[in-house]
């Protein structure tokens, strides 16, 4: 008799685990909670009673947070990836046509950028240890030098570097000021405010300006180009 009973114990000692199961699922009440499997990212199981939420939906709160923290309107998803592997910076000066052009460039094409001043001495050295050269306007677009503008050349770059055709700018962008190259030292920066004259001082008396005596070579450093920058 037991050499019979042996096998019906062992094809009903593993059903009994699954009829318990049963018994409890079949013991819940009506309304009880749903739980639901969640396979991650990285293919680890979890058990939530909330369903899983899609990527676009966890993604959005983060696009959100960033605009909110530049203080504008987001960038379009495909701008900002290529904004990050290709930022575009613009080395201009004032009283600089060629500057002004590459800067129209870029925004009619809408075109995120940094613009750097270059109006001293100590922006023009900057200036020489990054690109070699001294003359304006400069640029890069990630990792590539481009010296002086032509429209042509500025837009095969833009195009490698796979920036749009036309504007992709949402209508609340504000395209950030231009920041001088250099910082100046607190000192030059003190020196620079102008000192309101005196009362009881007496104004200066005019003088004619003098004639000027020769051209300054181009390149050369002057009143009027502290620097020495060439266009």
């Amino acid at each position: 008799m037991q050499s019979s009973s042996s096998p019906r114990h062992g094809v009903l000692r593993p059903l009994m685990p699954c009829i318990a199961l049963a018994l409890i699922a079949t013991a819940l009440p009506a309304g009880a909670q749903q739980v639901y499997r969640i396979v991650g990212p990285d293919g680890k199981v979890t058990f939530s009673d909330r369903p899983a939420q899609s990527a676009q939906q966890q993604a959005a709160p983060a696009v959100q947070a960033a605009g909110a923290a530049d203080g504008n309107a987001s960038l379009p998803y495909s701008l900002r990836q290529i904004t990050a592997r290709f930022p575009v910076t613009l080395y201009t000066s004032s009283d600089c046509a060629p500057c002004d052009s590459a800067r129209q460039l870029l925004q009619s094409r809408g075109i995120p950028f940094s613009e750097r001043l270059v109006q001293t001495e100590a922006d023009a050295t900057a200036l020489q240890k990054i690109s070699g050269k001294n003359s304006l306007p400069f640029g890069t677009i990630g990792k590539q030098f481009i010296d002086g503008f032509s429209a042509s050349e500025w837009t095969q770059y833009l195009d490698a570097a796979g920036y749009p055709q036309s504007s992709q700018l949402p209508p609340r962008y504000k395209r950030p000021p231009a920041q001088p190259l250099t910082t100046p030292p607190p000192a030059q920066a003190a020196a620079a405010k102008p000192v309101p004259p005196a009362v009881d001082e007496e104004p200066p008396r005019y003088r004619p300006p003098a004639a000027p005596t020769s051209t300054p070579a181009p390149g050369s450093r002057t009143s009027d180009n502290p620097a020495g920058l060439t266009f």
